[in-house]
């Protein structure tokens, strides 16, 4: 197994397209030790499907990164609720946590949740009309998730804005400051509507499932985070590989109940997680054919799992046939994502809004030259404008 010189997720080329990156790793091998950023740090990066499904669900794997960076010194300012929450912790304390965030999204809530993700798609819509130009991440993609998580945590309307906006520079990689300083305006804000609003619902299923103040808090940064981040990218990334692939996009604006069949399909073609946060192995272990050693770090990446051609053949094509439910953009195991039945209803009903009454949309710039996120986590844009009809 030979290391790449430099760190591979770090290329500006990597951040337009990935899926060359991947795919040049992969067929090296799917489980490489990699260099992360300029200090002489490493991580094993798996870009294989079996090999990704494995480490998701491998004790020997640990998402307790304060354990781990615990010797290492560090000039990050993080606020606690954003760098120390269910996402970077381990059973039990991962267990407490998970189980009160995955009552949040029971299938009969989230069915309960649909005819209001219906009303705020309408409401954001309202003034579309043929030959209109919008942008659909500013217009569609990110008020949507981001009204449905805040009305969930209780977030007084005139803040929701700035908690959004402070959310996308969570995920700014080229300004450390930038991230450290947002992740305080969202921990000190949700620490304060915590404290003030105990007949929140949001707040009253923490007390109930044994969370206390400091872990709510937390649990509402991660659910306001990554709730709607990711379904952000989610509703984007669809929409536009369908209008890179016409006939799907004709097809689905045809007959918009095959949507929630095809999701999984466009999860697994532009996955919205390109590659998952830290683990680090806390032993020796092996995986794929290669030994991690104890005090790893290991970065699985669902964006290249998703296209494995062992799993998923003529992995670049988007095939609404293909069943692609073995797909890893939410994760697997005990971290997968509890809000995935959310993500998907929101998504579904943003998307038959839109191909049923403006199924001939278009791009109105190359698709080529649309800007993405300047972050390896994650994959979206930051705008897709388009023109309806």
């Amino acid at each position: 197994m030979s290391a790449p010189h430099r760190d591979p997720l770090r290329d500006p080329a990597f951040l337009a397209d990935p899926y060359p990156t991947y795919d040049r790793l992969r067929a090296g091998c799917p489980v490489q030790r990699i260099p992360t950023g300029s200090g002489g740090h490493h991580a094993y990066l798996i870009t294989g499907h079996p090999e990704a499904r494995e480490a998701f669900t491998d004790p020997a794997l640990s998402k307790d990164t304060a354990r781990f960076f615990a010797d290492r010194p560090s000039d990050r300012d993080l606020h606690p609720a954003i760098s120390r929450n269910m996402l970077a912790s381990d059973p039990p304390d991962h267990t407490r946590h998970r189980r009160v965030a995955t009552r949040l999204f029971t299938t009969g809530r989230v069915r309960a949740l649909r005819p209001r993700i219906t009303r705020i798609v309408d409401a954001l819509t309202a003034d579309w009309r043929p030959g209109t130009d919008i942008d659909l991440v500013a217009d569609l993609a990110v008020p949507l998730p981001v009204t449905v998580v805040c009305e969930l945590l209780g977030v007084p309307e005139a803040d929701r804005a700035t908690l959004a906006a402070r959310s996308h520079e969570l995920f700014d990689a080229t300004d450390t400051a930038l991230v450290d300083a947002a992740s305080h305006h969202i921990g000190d804000h949700l620490t304060r509507l915590v404290a003030d609003s105990p007949d929140l619902a949001f707040v009253r299923d923490c007390a109930a499932g044994g969370l206390d103040r400091d872990e709510t808090v937390s649990l509402a940064a991660l659910l306001l985070v990554a709730g709607h981040e990711t379904t952000t990218h989610f509703i984007g990334n669809a929409v536009l590989a369908l209008l890179r692939h016409p006939e799907a996009l004709a097809r689905l604006s045809r007959s918009p109940d095959l949507i929630p069949a095809a999701l999984d399909e466009l999860l697994r073609h532009d996955s919205p997680v390109s590659v998952a946060t830290f683990r680090h192995s806390t032993r020796d272990l092996r995986i794929g054919g290669v030994d991690i050693p104890a005090g790893h770090p290991v970065l699985i990446a669902p964006g290249a799992a998703n296209r494995d051609p062992a799993t998923f053949p003529d992995p670049h094509r988007l095939d609404l046939d293909r069943d692609a439910s073995a797909h890893l953009s939410f994760g697997h195991g005990i971290h997968r994502c509890p809000g995935a039945p959310l993500a998907r209803a929101e998504a579904e009903i943003a998307l038959r809004t839109l191909l049923t009454r403006f199924p001939n949309t278009r791009l109105t710039v190359p698709p080529t030259t649309l800007p993405r996120r300047p972050t390896r986590l994650t994959r979206g844009l930051t705008t897709l404008p388009l023109t309806l009809a």
